[in-house]
């Protein structure tokens, strides 16, 4: 059966899935393999539990006339992704990132979808099974669309654009992030900037933040937006920027206060205010729409325990993200600051020098409480009141069983696979 025939197929269905533990009725189900499993030995489950039909690649998994075969379930997926995308015509917004990139898109979703019918990357959903999904969520009704790319390794934009055919594109920044797969920096920044090849080749539109050099640098060739920070310059001027410890900024006639920490969730907040003003939503339905989002998903979450307040930023990190919540770490005017850092994953040949330069970021200043977790880090460890290191989880909950923490503030934050946010059991509730 060719795409065309299971497009047709696909819009009598109200959903997709790849996983029978999500099965809606009515949905299409495809069989993905996995590294650990066959899905194809799922279609009958997926049948049962009120699936329509079912994509396999293996003959042996065929059940009747709802089971539709093909090569690979995959290629399928992605194929029927990017016909569905052909087929709607509607304006796509692609974004991506070092770092920020689904705070960025649940700003600029907030936004766009007070004055449009909006759809976006749920989650993370950004790989290049996530992509196809977020596309294939797009129905008649949607008016805008808004993709998020993640990225470990050189090309996997470019493919992931190929997919989503963007019209439009903003990259939050190229920074210190998976450089095992990307192969360093210039890595990182070259494999980023295949979503502006992909936005020049095809003649789209760039948003560009004139604060970064080298999205400026990047983007000179491109049809672009631009916003800036008091600048005559740009397309969109941010007039003042604040944070203690949430961000504020000034546009225009409006002051936005936000539920967002750190001054390096500026920027992401007016990539937001730049795009509704490209599309024209009015600036008192930004305000609200900036006002009312909340960040969950261990993502800047302020969080109160007891007596103390908790910036919870333990869903990622990098040493470009780690290096900014620190500095807005240490500008905060606040008494009893303590930080809890984790191993940052993923850095290759350079992680344990990225893991010094954090410590080194550290070692001139007296006012925080620092904890350092994993072995990483331990590998730094050095004398200093107010340094303590922890080889693993454990022997951190160890420690924090036995203190008793009050009137603080609490920087949290590691890669995901460090799970901090298990630390907020130990604080007061």
């Amino acid at each position: 059966m060719d795409i065309a025939k299971i497009h047709e197929v696909f819009l009598k269905c109200t959903s997709v899935s790849i996983d029978t533990r999500k099965i809606q009725p009515n949905s299409l189900f495809v069989a993905i393999k996995g590294d650990n499993f066959d899905a194809n030995t799922f279609a009958k489950e997926a049948l049962e539990k009120g699936a329509s039909y079912v994509i396999v690649d293996n003959s042996n998994y065929c059940i009747d006339d709802r089971t539709i075969l093909v090569k690979n379930s995959l290629k399928t997926l992605q194929q029927l992704a990017q016909y569905h995308r052909n087929y709607l015509k509607l304006p796509i917004i692609a974004l991506t990132g070092s770092n920020g990139k689904t705070t960025t898109k649940e700003l600029i979703y907030s936004v766009l979808s007070s004055k449009y019918t909006t759809k976006a990357t749920i989650g993370n959903l950004n790989n290049h099974i996530g992509v196809p999904l977020t596309l294939l969520s797009f129905t008649s009704e949607t008016e805008i669309g808004i993709v998020e790319m993640g990225a470990n390794h050189k090309k996997e934009i470019e493919f992931l654009c190929e997919l989503a055919q963007p019209d439009f594109g903003y990259i939050t920044n190229f920074g210190k992030a998976h450089l095992e797969g990307f192969g360093g920096v210039e890595g990182v920044i070259e494999g980023k900037s295949e979503m502006y090849s992909y936005l020049f080749k095809h003649n789209k539109l760039v948003f560009v933040n004139l604060e970064d050099s080298i999205q400026v640098e990047k983007t000179r060739s491109i049809n672009q937006f631009t916003f800036g920070l008091n600048t005559t310059t740009a397309n969109v001027s941010i007039t003042q920027v604040t944070a203690n410890p949430f961000v504020t900024v000034k546009f225009q006639d409006l002051k936005i206060t936000s539920h967002l920490i750190g001054l390096y969730n500026a920027n992401n907040i007016n990539a937001a205010i730049a795009i509704g003003n490209y599309f024209e939503v009015p600036n008192a339905s930004i305000k609200a729409a900036l006002e009312g989002y909340i960040p969950e998903n261990n993502r800047s979450q302020m969080i109160a325990k007891g007596t103390n307040q908790i910036i919870l930023d333990a869903y990622n990190a990098n040493p470009s993200s780690m290096a900014v919540a620190i500095e807005n770490f240490k500008q905060l005017d606040r008494p009893n600051k303590m930080a809890i850092l984790g191993d940052m994953f993923e850095l290759g040949d350079e992680s344990l020098y990225e893991h010094k330069q954090i410590v080194n970021s550290l070692s001139n200043q007296n006012e925080i409480d620092c904890h350092f977790v994993g072995a990483d880090f331990f590998v730094h460890n050095i004398e200093a009141k107010n340094f303590h290191f922890h080889a693993t989880f454990d022997e951190l909950a160890t420690y924090l069983n036995k203190q008793k923490i009050n009137d603080s503030t609490i920087l949290i934050k590691g890669s995901r696979g460090m799970a901090l946010e298990r630390t907020l059991d130990f604080f007061e509730k």
